[in-house]
């Protein structure tokens, strides 16, 4: 079977990903689902800059009826692209922009609910500093409107993209000799590096 994928803000230390393909047996009676094989386990560690990827698996699977379930085997057989931040690489967002500035609810007039507002630089104050400040007058009074930090959406949270199996083909083995049981990889967008030889029992994903 031959795999690729794309992915998206692989950061070196920041936002890396393990990734693996893992087939599954379900039960066709009552959905229970048990891994059956997996690939090794790879570790793309991206690079210092954002890049788009591509990564691709060739791997033999080892499902023993392959996509046929009206054989002996009444069960139906899954092969998943897994992934996950590694335990080491906690993922790291980007600080927030803010703005400072004064606020009013939009559903209030400024002219009938709070009056005039009148933006006002003062220079060279006691402090001999400047300062930006906001009056609003209702019925005659003078007092400084309401004023603070608000945040700017759209910041990085820190997390990788990737996408599901964009392209998958189950083939003979002479037709993909670079396939393994272990799992052949191959990573254009950063670094990979091998994490952990292929486990069925790893709690990976939930599964």
């Amino acid at each position: 079977m031959e795999v690729k994928y794309i992915t998206d803000r692989i950061l070196t230390g920041r936002s890396e990903v393990e990734v693996r393909l893992a087939a599954f047996r379900h039960d066709y009676s009552n959905q229970f689902k048990e891994c059956i094989a997996a690939t090794r386990t790879v570790r793309l560690t991206g690079s210092t800059t954002r890049q788009l990827g591509v990564g691709k698996w060739r791997w033999i699977h080892g499902i023993q009826f392959g996509w046929d379930y009206t054989d002996a085997d009444d069960a139906v057989y899954t092969i998943e692209l897994q992934h996950r931040n590694p335990d080491d690489c906690p993922q790291k967002a980007d600080p927030d922009n803010q703005v400072f500035g004064f606020w009013k609810r939009s559903n209030q007039n400024e002219d009938a609910d709070l009056g005039v507002w009148s933006p006002v630089n003062i220079v060279n104050d006691s402090s001999n500093s400047y300062r930006i400040v906001a009056e609003r007058r209702p019925q005659g009074s003078s007092f400084n409107a309401p004023t603070g930090w608000t945040t700017i959406p759209g910041a990085w949270d820190g997390s990788y993209n990737i996408s599901n199996m964009h392209y998958c083909v189950g083939l003979p083995q002479d037709r993909l000799p670079e396939a393994t049981v272990p799992g052949w990889q191959w990573f254009v967008g950063g670094g990979a590096v091998h994490a952990r030889d292929a486990d069925i029992t790893e709690d990976y994903l939930g599964t």
